[in-house]
């Protein structure tokens, strides 16, 4: 084996301590910036693909945009007066991502082609394994891996017979001719919904198979006028303005209203859903079928202000009927038909419990995290899980995940990281990690508020566990960022 890269030795004011960032994503530049700022630049990046930008890399689908605003989607410290929209394509993300990077000389930093495999602590240092054979030692990691990273493929008999293109929305293959094909869109998720908007116009028939409808929410994306853009360069707290008044109407109106499934915020959202398909779909069948049986918000709610009018359109048709298969022609569905297609697109989503996986992590005492995460994963504010010392999460188990910014999650939690971090190089620890018993107690408060919030209300959705228990953070948003101010001590035990 060969060393990556020569670690330094070393604790406490006086030494270096040794960082490995796992990822180039929205998480992983942002973990290198911030080291960078706290005089920390003794670290490594390790990206596994040969290019920056993580999720906003991965997916390029047809319609691909975010459906947070672009002025909150983005870094805090790097505000972009240039976004073309209200919210952002993925192009356009992942060019801002690569921008920052380059501007800030993060983009030279990363190690690309590089492939953690394994994470080992021993001796009280992290010994990094990577796929090409060399290796690292690391006072400190951070894995910035991401959530929206595995592909979930259907188990659906046959898929694997079919005779034209099958291309996953998280993988797309732009090779692959879609005008004037009659395509196939499995799946009714945010991905499914831009697709069908961004294909209908172009395919000769467009068939959405529905296995459960969604609440669709109205939202605009008007431009920004080259009149507005000017503006925001000449007046940047005007950006900063808009970004906390953004920020403040999710929280209040959005992410502090799901963990109470009666709040009156909630009830309007569902009542503007509501109102959004009775208006907007003219066929009484056809508005029947589109329309769920469990309320707003229990499932990610899905922003689109044409999906509509797109299934509405004479070349496409909404198919509710199971698929019984996949043969080399087509879908068949139970009922016996079988629906001639051209290309096949999955948007069937994330495999949302790997986080870190399949690197393998193994931490004090030889724990495999692994058999620690047996049960489904969980981590201590999204950051830390016990037995694993100086091995921190960015939008980790647990985390606030929702229609608001992963960014603003991820840059609240490298604060209250890098506090962690700085007890060890003020020589109070060599290592910090959260105790069992801190674990236990948030787990069993994290599952006891799950209970009353919107996504336990009646309906299958990626926030559940395999238990049925919501995953995602239970609390409001202004709980979370008062978690992260300062870590409670007493919760961790330093060594």
């Amino acid at each position: 084996m060969t060393t990556a890269q020569s670690p330094s030795a070393g604790h406490g004011r006086n030494g270096s301590s040794r960082f490995v960032i796992i990822g180039a994503g929205m998480s992983g530049i942002l973990s290198a910036i911030k080291l960078r700022e706290a005089g920390l630049h003794d670290f490594a990046i390790y990206e596994k693909a040969d290019r920056l930008g993580g999720t906003w890399r991965d997916n390029t689908y047809p319609g691909l945009a975010c459906d947070v605003p672009s002025h909150l989607y983005c870094y805090s410290f790097a505000p972009n007066p240039d976004w073309s929209h209200r919210f952002a394509s993925g192009a356009e993300i992942q060019s801002y991502f690569e921008a920052v990077a380059r501007r800030l000389g993060i983009d030279r930093l990363i190690q690309y082609g590089k492939e953690v495999r394994r994470c080992t602590f021993s001796d009280g240092r992290w010994k990094i394994e990577l796929a090409d054979g060399s290796t690292d030692v690391a006072d400190f990691v951070i894995a910035a891996t991401g959530v929206l990273r595995d592909p979930a493929y259907p188990d659906i008999p046959g898929l694997e017979t079919f005779a034209g293109p099958a291309l996953h929305t998280a993988r797309w293959d732009h090779r692959v001719t879609t005008a004037g094909r009659r395509i196939g869109i499995v799946g009714t998720g945010s991905s499914a919904i831009q697709v069908v908007s961004a294909l209908v116009s172009e395919a000769a028939e467009l068939v959405l198979f529905q296995r459960t409808p969604q609440w669709i929410m109205a939202q605009e994306n008007p431009p920004y006028t080259p009149a507005e853009r000017d503006d925001f360069r000449i007046h940047p707290e005007k950006m900063a303005e808009l970004r906390a008044d953004i920020a403040r109407a999710f929280a209040d109106g959005f992410s502090n209203a799901v963990v109470d499934a009666y709040s009156p915020q909630l009830q309007a959202i569902h009542e503007a859903c509501v109102a959004n398909l009775e208006n907007s779909v003219r066929d009484p069948e056809l508005r029947e079928k589109l329309r769920p049986n469990y309320r707003a918000g229990c499932k990610r709610l899905i922003m689109s202000d044409d999906f509509y009018e797109a299934i509405q359109r004479p070349n496409a048709r909404l198919v509710t009927e199971a698929i019984a298969g996949i043969e080399p022609g087509g879908v068949r569905t139970a009922d016996g038909r079988l629906h001639a297609l051209d290309v096949l697109v999955l948007a069937t989503g994330f495999r949302v419990d790997r986080f870190v996986r399949p690197m393998q992590v193994s931490g004090r005492c030889g724990a495999r995290l692994d058999d620690v995460w047996k049960e489904g994963p969980f981590a201590y504010l999204a950051i830390t899980v016990p037995a694993f010392p100086n091995f921190f999460m960015l939008n980790g188990p647990n985390g606030p995940v929702g229609n608001f910014s992963l960014i603003d999650v991820a840059e609240l939690q490298l604060g209250y990281i890098l506090q962690l971090v700085e007890q060890v190089r003020a020589g109070s620890c060599r290592e910090v990690s959260v105790s069992p018993t801190a674990m236990r107690r948030f787990e069993d408060e994290r599952r006891q508020a799950a209970a009353s919030t919107i996504w336990q209300s009646g309906c299958k959705s990626w926030y559940l566990d395999p238990h049925g228990v919501p995953i995602a953070w239970p609390w409001t948003f202004d709980r979370f960022r008062e978690e992260m101010r300062a870590p409670r001590l007493v919760d961790f035990e330093l060594r």
